[in-house]
C-alpha cells in the first residue's frame, strides 16, 4: 500500500480519534486515517502532538520526522517492535560475518557508482567511465573507488562551480533536505523488516543511530540528486522553501524499476531492506537493489 507523506509548516495541534490523526489549526481541523501515514514532516517551533497520537503512528510504522531551525530533519522516531521474530533478526544481523559485511558493501557501492554514471550521462549527454569504476570495486570498496567516483561526479554534476558540502552553499541546501527525507524512508524500511538501524555494514560511527540506513540509502542517493538538478532548472529560487520541500518530498512516490515490476520508492525500500534481512539468515547472497532508470 503507497503511504501518504504528511508535511506541517504551521502551528498546530495533533491528537488521535477513532485511529485517525486530528489535524487542528486556528483556522480549521482535518483527520487523517493514522494506517494511510508513512511520513510525518513536522517542521514548526509550535506543533503539539500527543502521547497516544504518537504511539499510534509509531505502531503503524510511520516515520515521525521532526525538523531544526533551519527546516532541515533533525531526528525521527521510528517503531522498535515492528518485526514478530524481532531477536532472532537482531541476532542474525549482530552475528554476520565480515566477509559477508565486505561483499554487501562492495555491491552497494558498484550500483551506486553505476547509477551515478547513468544519472551523469542523462544530465552532461556525454559517455563517461563509472561502468569501468564500479568494475574496479573491490570487497569492502578497499581501494576506495567510491571517492574516486564522486570526485569526479560533482565536479561536473552542476553547471556551477560547485563543492559538495554538508553546510555548504545552494545547493546543497536541497540536497541536504533530499538525502535527509531519503534516510529517514530507508531507516522506516529497514525498521519494518525488523533490522536494528543502528548496527551498519560500513558506517561504523558510535554516534550514528541510523549507520544502517546511511549504507543501503548510498545507491539511491542519485535520484535526489536529478530532482535537485531538475529544480534548480525550473524554480529560480535559492530558499528552501515550502514549493521546494513539496517537490523533494515527492521523491518518495518516484518509480523505480525491478526486474519483472515498476514500484514507487518507499516500496522498493521495503523490498530492498527485506532482501538485506535474508541476505543476514543465508536466504540470499546479493541485497535487491532497483534499476533507479528503465
Amino acid at each position: 500500500m503507497l503511504k501518504k507523506t504528511i508535511l506541517i509548516e504551521n502551528k498546530t495541534s495533533l491528537s488521535t480519534k477513532n485511529q485517525q490523526l486530528v489535524l487542528k489549526t486556528e483556522l480549521k481541523e482535518k483527520t487523517i486515517p493514522i494506517e494511510d501515514i508513512g511520513f510525518l514532516v513536522l517542521d514548526h517551533p509550535e506543533i503539539y502532538i500527543s502521547i497516544p497520537s504518537m504511539n499510534l503512528l509509531v505502531e503503524n510504522n510511520t516515520s515521525v520526522i521532526i525538523c531544526n531551525k533551519n527546516h532541515l530533519p533533525n531526528g525521527m522516531f521510528l517503531n522498535l517492535n515492528s518485526h514478530h521474530i524481532q531477536q532472532e533478526i537482531f541476532k542474525n544481523q549482530i552475528n554476520a560475518s565480515l566477509p559477508l559485511k565486505k561483499q554487501l558493501w562492495q555491491q552497494t557501492i558498484t550500483e551506486k557508482i553505476t547509477n551515478q554514471g547513468i544519472l551523469l550521462q542523462k544530465i552532461t549527454s556525454k559517455k563517461n567511465n563509472f561502468d569501468f569504476l564500479a568494475s574496479k570495486v573491490l570487497s569492502g570498496d578497499s581501494s576506495n573507488m567510491e571517492g574516486v567516483a564522486a570526485n569526479f561526479y560533482w565536479k561536473v554534476f552542476f553547471e556551477q562551480d560547485f563543492k559538495r558540502e554538508r553546510f555548504g552553499d545552494y545547493p546543497n541546501n536541497f540536497l541536504n533536505y533530499g538525502y535527509a527525507i531519503l534516510r529517514a524512508a530507508t531507516a522506516r524500511a529497514l525498521s519494518g523488516s525488523g533490522l536494528l538501524n543502528t548496527l551498519g555494514i560500513h558506517h561504523k560511527s558510535k554516534y550514528n543511530a541510523f549507520a544502517l540506513a546511511d549504507d543501503i540509502m548510498e545507491p539511491f542517493r542519485p535520484i535526489v540528486d536529478e530532482k535537485v538538478a531538475e529544480i534548480m532548472q525550473n524554480f529560480d529560487n535559492q530558499e528552501l522553501n515550502t514549493t521546494i520541500k513539496s517537490e523533494l518530498l515527492q521523491l518518495l512516490t518516484r518509480t523505480v524499476y525491478f526486474k519483472d515490476e515498476k514500484s514507487p520508492l518507499m516500496v522498493a525500500l521495503q523490498k530492498t531492506a527485506s532482501s538485506l534481512q535474508q541476505c543476514y539468515t543465508g536466504e540470499r547472497k546479493k541485497i535487491k537493489y532497483p534499476k533507479l532508470w528503465n
